[in-house]
């Protein structure tokens, strides 16, 4: 069960009402952790995830019997929190020590032997509810009731929305049976290009691509960076400029000379206001880099809605 993918949302202008339960959408890295015979291994939606990256989890962990847990990793900065997802071991262990992060839990999948997926939501939350948890685990909060759940879209800190999931549902490995409703709409973009400033010096604006099938849509740009900014962004992607042929997007500008082909394997989050079709209406306004996802996981099923056969925009 370590291949296990995490189970996804889809995005909705508002939440389902019947029978859902409500959770808040935590802020921070997406987690699968895999208790075996003591060892510990965490996985993130890009199975990027490695155990030594957050020892204070992991050896929290241990302790448990076999099992598999699906929660959210979360710190007060989640910017640091990205950072630990590096080679450096130098880049883990002090802020493992000075500011840990917390492992969220809001399902368990697998206990003491016993495959839980195909059994109901609400049944693996009372068990989890049974298992005790101490820092830096916690439980999530959840709720029955809507006007509850839309009371956390108010809330300020590492709560980014609210999660809707069938009490009745089992949990779909790698499918978008959750329902999400969003603070402000975001999407993790592949990073195809850029375009660089009038004088060369800097990144003007990041080109942003999504999945269709095999094809890398272009989805818009994201351009408001400071100036200092602009030039280590240039710095930061010179390593993965890319040639021109062969590129998904090889004759997909009418200009193709004024912008610089990155290899799409960067991830970035964004946030946006309006579609038009599949497009953002306007620049996007970068957040962070994702590390933590794989660019072919970037599909625009992050831009509709779960009941709606359009773009859904708020």
């Amino acid at each position: 069960m370590t291949d296990l993918e995490p189970m996804l949302a889809q995005l909705a202008r508002d939440l389902p009402l019947g029978d859902y339960l409500y959770e808040p959408k935590w802020d921070g890295l997406r987690c699968v952790a895999f208790v075996r015979n003591g060892k510990v291994e965490l996985r993130s939606r890009n199975e990027k995830l490695s155990a030594r990256y957050f020892p204070e989890v992991s050896g929290a962990l241990a302790n448990f019997p076999d099992a598999t847990f699906d929660g959210e990793l979360v710190a007060d900065d989640s910017g640091a929190l990205l950072d630990r997802v590096h080679p450096s071991q130098a880049r883990v262990e002090k802020p493992s020590r000075e500011k840990p992060a917390t492992f969220i839990l809001f399902d368990v999948l697998h206990w003491c032997g016993e495959d839980l997926t195909a059994q109901p939501f609400v049944e693996r939350r009372r068990l989890l509810e049974r298992i005790e948890l101490r820092p830096p685990l916690a439980l999530t909060p959840i709720t029955g009731d809507a006007e509850a759940a839309r009371a956390w879209l108010k809330v300020s800190g590492n709560i980014d929305g609210v999660i809707a999931k069938k009490r009745s549902g089992s949990y779909q490995a790698g499918k978008r049976g959750w329902v999400k409703v969003k603070l402000e709409q975001t999407a993790d973009c592949v990073v195809g290009g850029f375009r660089p400033t009038l004088d060369a010096a800097g990144v003007g604006s990041l080109l942003l691509g999504l999945y269709d099938g095999d094809l890398l849509v272009h989805v818009g740009v994201s351009s408001s960076f400071p100036e200092e900014r602009r030039r280590e962004l240039l710095v930061e992607l010179f390593p993965s400029v890319a040639q021109m042929s062969g590129h998904p997007w090889e004759h997909g500008f009418q200009a193709p000379q004024d912008w610089v082909p990155l290899a799409p394997d960067r991830v970035c989050e964004v946030a946006y206001d309006k579609l038009d079709g599949v497009r953002f209406r306007h620049p996007a306004r970068f957040l962070r880099w994702r590390p933590d996802r794989n660019a072919r996981s970037c599909t625009l099923e992050q831009l509709h809605s779960e009941d709606m056969r359009q773009p859904c925009g708020r």
